[in-house]
């Protein structure tokens, strides 16, 4: 990979969730990071401007990755302020929780635009730009392997991207580029937590061995693992941190 003080990570959807605790985690690594965001523009320049008065590197940039006009635009914004790409977070992602018979167009669409096109759309602009030794880091989910009625469309968008990783690694041959994809379990995040009760979420929490939902910190100690150099010799592979759930 580059030298360490010219590394540089683009993450989608990192104003909240686990987006936050990757920015500030690739942030603590030596990465500069570009904090993708959609909507939440205070949240994410308060990270920014958090990450930089710890002696950081750090830049907001409003994307809709849905739209490959906004992805080029990220791209072009990202190597304009740092210089290049090194590292591709596909966090950013959306989730329903409705039976397929109960589920509107407008839902579906939705989450396909984003966990699917919008994944499609960063690997490809990727494919042009990033830096040769570099890595990708997509994002799954462990539901994909649970089949709990409501997730079906969600877990079809998290197949696709699933998919996408493995071809996408050997697309990339001769590059020493990496890419994998994470699949975490629950995880104590508003997506998750948002229209739950509190029965359903102790119930999560006592379905892993472990026994506890996971925390943000913990899928990004993983992210750290996969944009680092201990990382070299794992490839289109997709890792399930989810304390042991599936």
């Amino acid at each position: 990979m580059s030298a360490m003080e010219n590394r540089t990570a683009i993450i989608t959807g990192a104003s909240r969730g686990i987006g936050v605790a990757l920015a500030k985690r690739l942030a603590t690594d030596g990465f500069a990071v570009v904090i993708n965001y959609a909507n939440s523009a205070a949240a994410a320049e308060e990270l920014a401007e958090s990450l930089k008065s710890d002696g950081h590197k750090a830049l907001a940039v409003k994307a809709d990755i849905a739209r490959p006009d906004a992805v080029t635009a990220l791209f072009d914004k990202t190597i304009a302020e740092f210089g290049g790409v090194d590292v591709i977070v596909n966090n950013a992602g959306v989730m329903t929780t409705q039976p397929i018979a109960e589920m509107s167009d407008a839902t579906f669409d939705a989450m396909m635009d984003i966990n699917v096109r919008g994944t499609f759309n960063m690997l490809r602009e990727g494919a042009k730009h990033l830096r040769d030794h570099g890595r990708v880091i997509n994002f799954s989910t462990t539901a994909l392997h649970l089949k709990l009625p409501g997730y079906a469309v969600y877990n079809a968008t998290k197949a696709a991207v699933e998919a996408m990783t493995a071809v996408y690694a050997k697309e990339l041959r001769g590059r020493q580029i990496t890419v994998n994809a994470v699949a975490p379990g629950p995880v104590a995040t508003e997506l998750f937590l948002n229209g739950k009760t509190d029965e359903q979420i102790a119930q999560f929490s006592k379905m892993p061995p472990l026994e506890r939902l996971g925390q943000p910190e913990d899928i990004a100690g993983v992210v750290s693992f996969l944009a680092g150099a201990d990382s070299g010799w794992v490839d289109g592979q997709t890792l399930r941190a989810n304390g042991g759930l599936a």
